[in-house]
């Protein structure tokens, strides 16, 4: 594995290649997170097929703040600068949550520089029909100051603020629509828990804007599906990327072949 910082178009950003085989594929964290907090988690259903790269996005993890930072546009853009200038070639993602979000756009605004997508516990608008109290007063755990002061160029101060951020910004953002949605042409798995903090009725209308959808709802699991059911989430993985031509099932209503 080579990691270190990489200079993206004049911002210092952390970058990981795993230096595995096969066609490239790009891990994008979630949101107030980092790579290295969830990389170990989808590894074992990816890293012996696959070229991995992950980075730590703007004002996450390793990678510092600039301006713009958070809002969604912005953070499409700077994983599409990361494709054109270190995977320099189409490529899979897997993105979680934020991440999830952030490859439904690439794949909107830059459907050639997309293979395949994976989002996991993904919303495509803000307003999901969920229960989150962005108001809620923030109270943030020694191990995650400890976190960020190992971590982040950024000094510890700036930690709430960039959680206030980052609430801010998920109160009204995304704003994709269904239409936006259907604008994408690669197989796209929608992966989800039972249990995400967005109603279940909104993961399924995002399976149905798609093109070439699948759709797996994992039982007794929650946003953090990966950590709770593993074995199934590292099968479903895996079962997507080996069948990535569009389903033809005996009985369709949904999934129609395309004319």
């Amino acid at each position: 594995m080579k990691q270190g910082y990489i200079d993206l178009r004049g911002h210092q950003t952390w970058s990981v290649d795993y230096q595995t085989t096969g066609e490239p594929l790009l891990l994008l964290h979630g949101g107030l997170s980092c790579n290295e907090d969830w990389d170990f988690y989808v590894l074992p259903s990816i890293e012996d097929r696959f070229h991995v790269y992950a980075y730590d996005r703007t004002g996450h993890g390793r990678t510092g703040i600039r301006e713009g930072y958070f809002h969604f546009d912005f953070q499409a853009d700077e994983a599409i600068a990361y494709i054109e200038d270190v995977i320099k070639e189409p490529t899979h993602i897997v993105g979680w949550s934020d991440g999830g979000i952030i490859s439904l756009l690439i794949a909107i605004k830059r459907p050639d520089l997309v293979k395949s997508l994976v989002a996991i516990g993904t919303n495509y608008h803000w307003d999901t029909g969920g229960h989150f109290d962005f108001d809620a007063p923030i109270t943030i755990p020694d191990e995650d100051k400890e976190k960020w002061i190992a971590r982040s160029p950024d000094p510890i101060e700036q930690m709430e603020k960039t959680i206030r951020f980052g609430f801010k910004i998920w109160s009204s953002e995304p704003n994709m629509t269904v239409e936006d949605l259907a604008k994408i042409q690669c197989p796209v798995l929608v992966l989800n828990g039972d249990d995400e903090p967005f109603d279940a009725e909104h993961g399924v209308s995002l399976y149905k804007a798609l093109k070439d959808g699948r759709l797996a709802i994992i039982p007794a699991a929650s946003h953090y599906v990966m950590r709770e059911q593993p074995e199934l989430f590292t099968r479903t993985i895996r079962e997507f990327h080996s069948h990535l031509e569009y389903p033809i099932t005996k009985w369709p209503r949904h999934r129609r072949k395309p004319e």
